[in-house]
């Protein structure tokens, strides 16, 4: 979608929308929270089936997967990308259940719920208060694994030392969707854990500078999803080697790191054989103030990388991150 107490006190979101909710929008904010209410097992069924739907009737962007998966992944057998390609949809059918789900962890209540659920652990959260804590600010780089649209109750995630992080000091940046309607229930349901709280981060992409530059005296921590393909055509970026491919990279994030001299932290966000996810916090550089940005994202990609090879399944495959000149 998505896609964070010292640093989770500098959590930022905002929210550019109307005010005013259209009957549409509240129908199907209802729906939304009726289902959400009920059990993460429930959701989870759900998934199975969702996954079925997709992958075994639907064949929904089969063949983006599976060409996907063969390009990133050349040694690897017909037999074995099929089998990573049906893992993925299950993984993916999660994502969505789960989401739906923790749209509906509003309020103290809902973040004792999201708490007691264990959906996701932070396996370092002292790594990550210490880079929160020695830099200006800090800058996380994230991308489409794991399950992204969780990102928003990060303060809850974390079961050994508390966070520095508060959710009225961080920000998550978000693409903006066409339909008004849909915009809107994103935006709710992704900023659902924090809304009480002072979450006022919640950016979009075109606004993101702006909204930096007029934080910049304040500590804040910054999420990116950034591994992408770059949004703005007629731009020349840079290119890196990342799964056997030639992958234009958007420099942004790092870019502003750099600027507002920041740390930067890549965020690896595995998925649990027993289900749910770990973050761990894997430092790129303390302060980025004379960095390049292209070595720093050189850097994220390699990571990145390194998980795909861990987990293949554990990825957005039906995204066309790798475009044909035709396709552009």
């Amino acid at each position: 979608m998505s896609p964070f107490g010292g640093f989770a006190k500098n959590v930022y979101i905002c929210i550019s929308m109307e005010n005013k909710k259209s009957i549409g929008t509240s129908l199907m904010e209802g729906l939304l929270n009726l289902s959400g209410s009920l059990s993460l097992g429930y959701h989870r069924w759900w998934a199975r089936r969702i996954a079925h739907l997709m992958h075994g009737i639907l064949h929904y962007r089969q063949d983006v997967v599976m060409a996907n998966l063969a390009r990133s992944f050349p040694e690897m057998s017909y037999e074995d990308l099929k089998a990573n390609a049906k893992r993925f949809y299950l993984h993916f059918a999660n994502t969505l259940t789960e989401m739906i789900w923790f749209g509906a962890c509003k309020g103290e209540k809902g973040r004792k719920r999201l708490h007691d659920s264990h959906i996701v652990e932070i396996t370092n959260p002292e790594e990550l208060n210490r880079l929160y804590g020695g830099a200006r600010q800090l800058m996380i780089l994230q991308s489409h694994t794991g399950n992204w649209e969780l990102i928003g109750g990060i303060t809850n995630y974390s079961y050994g030392a508390p966070l520095d992080i508060r959710p009225d000091a961080f920000a998550v940046t978000y693409m903006k969707i066409r339909s008004p309607l849909w915009n809107r229930l994103m935006a709710d349901n992704r900023t659902a854990p924090v809304k009480d709280q002072g979450f006022e981060g919640y950016v979009e992409n075109y606004n993101i500078l702006r909204f930096a530059l007029s934080h910049k005296d304040q500590k804040f921590g910054y999420s990116f999803i950034t591994d992408q393909y770059p949004y703005i055509r007629g731009h020349r970026y840079p290119k890196v080697e990342f799964m056997h491919q030639d992958t234009l990279t958007m420099t942004a994030p790092a870019s502003l790191a750099c600027k507002l001299e920041m740390a930067v932290a890549y965020l690896r966000f595995e998925c649990r054989e027993e289900g749910g996810y770990r973050m761990t916090f894997v430092p790129i550089c303390e302060n980025a103030k004379g960095q390049d940005p292209e070595i720093i994202m050189k850097q994220y990609y390699s990571l990145l990388e390194q998980d795909l090879n861990a987990q293949p399944w554990n990825y957005l495959w039906t995204h066309k991150r790798w475009k044909k000149e035709s396709e552009l």
